[in-house]
């Protein structure tokens, strides 16, 4: 059997105490078999956790069929209502038209939009290479799974977007959330 063992600090002068929460619940606090040093909950902007998603995809945007899921989605439950989600996206694609084109981009969580993130992508040659990091900080105030995917938009009449055009190239876009305690 193992034996627990408390050692004071002979130059400390305080008092250390534990003590129980007030619960009706029993509760088992089972330590690590390794040495080292507690951390608490309590650090704010620790980050807990880390989700990616990725996709590589073919996706086409016509302008004029509105707002598109793009696939580049990842699912996150946070530890704690106080937490935030910091949302970080890297998105590859092409523009298939030699006229000015503005792709547009939208951050849903749950099927709801909760942010526009309007990059200002442009395309102003055919099969032009276009890139967009995208960035949010959201307060979701929820422990539940939440699923954070970004959708796209074109301006201008007659213009396109392909995400991760295969034919030319072997490009991924990719979705980070992180949890960062509040």
């Amino acid at each position: 059997m193992s034996k627990i063992a408390l050692t004071p600090n002979a130059s400390g002068s305080g008092t250390f105490t534990i003590a129980a929460p007030n619960s009706d619940t029993d509760r088992t606090l089972t330590l690590p078999d390794e040495a080292g040093t507690v951390l608490t909950s309590g650090r704010t902007g620790a980050v807990l956790q880390v989700v990616t998603g990725s996709t590589t995809t073919f996706l086409q945007k016509d302008s004029g069929d509105g707002w598109v899921a793009t696939g580049i989605k990842a699912t996150i439950t946070p530890s704690s209502t106080s937490s935030k989600i910091v949302v970080l996206g890297s998105i590859n694609g092409t523009g298939t038209s030699a006229d000015s084109c503005r792709i547009n981009f939208r951050l849903y969580r749950g099927g709801s939009s909760i942010a526009d993130l309007y990059d200002g992508l442009y395309s102003n040659q055919t099969l032009s290479n276009l890139s967009a990091s995208l960035q949010y900080e959201d307060s979701p105030s929820s422990t539940a799974a939440l699923e954070y995917e970004f959708y796209l938009d074109v301006d201008n009449s007659g213009n396109a977007f392909l995400n991760n055009y295969a034919s030319s190239q072997n490009t991924r876009s990719q979705i980070t959330l992180m949890e960062i305690a509040g």
